[in-house]
């Protein structure tokens, strides 16, 4: 299969590097130079413009973007609106809204499908978990490709609809938030109770057969082992938040209580004004699963 790769940063790079792995045919086009070059050496064949990427695709154009939410998402497919028709197939592999997606994929010309990606840059060792939605038939042509990005078959499914990819990715992230607000909170009553404890062999202990044990507390062994038990000087200080904020809205409008989510997000809203432990290993574990830059005292 031949692939169009539009957005070439840590996630767009990761896409190219797996779908080349996989046997399949890219072509990468980015604003940077510099990262259409880096997508040169891991295997695609670079294109100087959009117009030049479609020429490149073909007839039947398969293309994923990977570029920020938002107005640079309305942008890219503003320019790449004339050239595609009903055979065409777009990939949205960003954090957008669903219902933005609902809307973009009415007005798109091209099946439209609404990917959630989770992993963070991990996934160029292990696939990321994709969530899609749109048509089913959109959906089966670009499977092989899909196998290739996420874990494996069972790394992506078809959530249904448009609009239901990111809106599965959104619930996730505010679960998300809420597992990154009880690690925190259990940690730092270990940190400030009664004991001496040294919280790396704490998290390895868990991690190794205990109810609690994931990734994120694998994030948290990590954390302990190169910062310390104290955290060095990893600032009180979480930043995000959109995709948490959207989760508790729809919440509120569909009357579904989610309290520790909501909690969570106001945490992380609170971090901006004074510290606590808890929200300071969320700041360390944002850079464990997606390398976001550690703000230090």
């Amino acid at each position: 299969m031949q692939l169009g790769v539009i957005g070439l940063g840590r996630m767009g790079q990761i896409v190219v590097e797996r779908v080349v792995a996989a046997g399949h045919d890219v072509v990468a086009f980015d604003l940077s130079e510099r990262a259409v070059e880096t997508a040169t050496e891991a295997g695609a064949d670079p294109a100087a413009s959009i117009e030049d990427l479609v020429e490149t695709l073909g007839d039947e154009k398969r293309i994923w973007l990977m570029v920020p939410a938002g107005e640079a998402v309305d942008a890219t497919l503003a320019d790449l609106d004339e050239f595609l028709d009903g055979d065409d197939v777009v990939v949205d592999g960003g954090n957008s809204h669903f219902e933005r997606s609902v809307e973009r994929a009415k007005a798109c010309p091209a099946a439209y499908l609404d990917c959630g990606t989770s992993g963070g840059p991990a996934g160029a060792e292990l696939g990321f978990s994709l969530m899609i939605g749109g048509p089913q038939w959109a959906y089966d042509e670009l499977t092989p490709v899909f196998d290739a990005v996420a874990t494996g078959p069972d790394g992506h499914d078809r959530m249904g609809e448009s609009g239901s990819g990111h809106y599965v990715k959104m619930v996730h992230n505010g679960v998300e938030y809420a597992l990154m607000q009880a690690y925190g909170e259990g940690f730092e009553l270990l940190a400030d109770g009664r004991y001496d404890l040294d919280l790396e062999a704490v998290s390895r202990t868990w991690n190794n057969g205990a109810v609690i044990r994931s990734w994120l507390l694998e994030l948290c062994e990590e954390a302990f082992a190169e910062e310390g038990s104290g955290l060095g000087d990893v600032a009180d200080h979480v930043a995000g938040g959109s995709t948490g904020t959207w989760t508790v809205q729809e919440a509120l409008e569909q009357e579904v209580p989610v309290p520790l989510i909501y909690q969570a997000l106001a945490e992380r809203f609170d971090s901006r004004n004074e510290g606590r432990f808890s929200r300071r290993l969320a700041n360390r574990l944002r850079y464990g699963f997606g390398r976001h830059e550690v703000v230090r005292d």
